[in-house]
């Protein structure tokens, strides 16, 4: 695989090029806050960031899509039928993702994309889209996805790997659609010896900053009904407000609902995104509702990333260890020392 160095101002230009034939998503600063815009000729790349505070999942997974459209007008020919909403899924690149983001993407497709069922519009825009990671020097003090199957400079979900190593960028291809993607910039100049060297120390070096964890060896191990009926859930959901931050920070989550939207005689039917957290979201059209308590509403979300996900699966827990729920949850809630009680229990 190809391994090429880029000054930050080829690499900056490289991309401007590349924008004019594909849609290109970087990292920009938003007053105290990163987040992925659209590449512009005006826009500058933050790429210093530590972590965007939403996660890139809309670019594939819209928090609002459009599924159908349909007309209950008097004379319209196409009158109640129902027709798929015009959907975009244009050539695009996140520049600079986070390997812990790319590594959700992965962990997403369980749900959309298995042998049982394909959500076509997610497959289409995932398969449009070229992953290029940006390797974390500098950690957060909150991420642990070194303990969950990921690392400051894992390639899990990527087609590129940049290592930022100080005014360039060391770019590897991961696949295909990576060396595709680095063949279409323009300059650079292939790495030698001495940068691999640098870029192998900086790996470590970053993997060593990382001191938090999370126990998760024996949740295969113990029974659901057990952990559901747990003494420990009151005191967790204690604090809880319920605002769903956690969720819709979260690169992992997936549920939405669907709702209708009608003006006149003319509707739309749209996907959005929503939370276990929020009271409407196990509401039945009886008018009950399951979990119409708070502490109910906890324990699904955790029994669902650290359990049913567990058993379903067989393949890690649901969260690439980003830490956006531990950073920005107002009342202090962590998932770290919920898997502590739930993996001990």
């Amino acid at each position: 695989m190809t391994t090429m160095l880029f000054s930050k101002d080829e690499w900056g230009q490289g991309l401007l090029a590349v924008g004019k034939s594909i849609k290109v998503f970087v990292p920009v600063k938003e007053g105290d806050f990163t987040a992925f815009q659209l590449l512009a000729e005006e826009t500058v790349p933050d790429w210093a960031y530590q972590n965007t505070r939403m996660s890139p999942k809309s670019i594939v997974y819209p928090q609002s899509e459009g599924m159908f459209k349909y007309s209950l007008e008097e004379g319209d020919p196409e009158a109640n039928i129902v027709k798929e909403a015009p959907k975009d899924y244009t050539l695009q690149a996140v520049v600079g993702i986070r390997p812990c983001d790319a590594h959700a993407f992965q962990i997403v497709k369980r749900n959309f994309d298995n042998e049982e069922f394909r959500d076509p519009w997610w497959v289409q825009r995932y398969e449009a889209t070229t992953f290029v990671g940006l390797g974390c020097n500098e950690p957060c003090a909150t991420c642990f996805c070194t303990s969950v199957g990921g690392g400051p400079f894992g390639k899990n979900g990527l087609d590129v790997i940049l290592h930022d190593v100080g005014s360039r960028f060391l770019a590897e291809g991961l696949t295909a659609k990576g060396e595709d993607f680095l063949a279409g910039l323009t300059g650079g100049q292939a790495a030698g010896e001495k940068e691999l060297g640098e870029a192998k120390d900086l790996e470590g070096w970053a993997g060593e900053k990382i001191t938090a964890g999370i126990s998760t060896d024996q949740l295969k191990n113990k029974v659901v009904t057990q952990l559901f009926n747990a003494p420990f859930w009151e005191d967790v959901a204690f604090s809880c407000i319920n605002c769903g931050t956690c969720t819709y920070l979260c690169p992992t989550c997936w549920c939405f609902d669907i709702q209708d939207e009608v003006f006149g005689k003319k509707g739309d039917r749209i996907r959005n995104w929503d939370s276990c957290m929020m009271p409407l979201f196990t509401l039945h059209g009886s008018g009950h509702n399951p979990r119409d308590k708070k502490t109910q509403r906890v324990r699904q979300r955790f029994m669902h990333k650290l359990k049913y996900y567990v058993d379903k699966y067989g393949n890690g827990i649901q969260c690439s260890g980003c830490g956006r729920c531990v950073r920005f949850c107002p009342v202090n809630i962590d998932i770290r020392q919920v898997a502590e009680l739930m993996n001990n229990y």
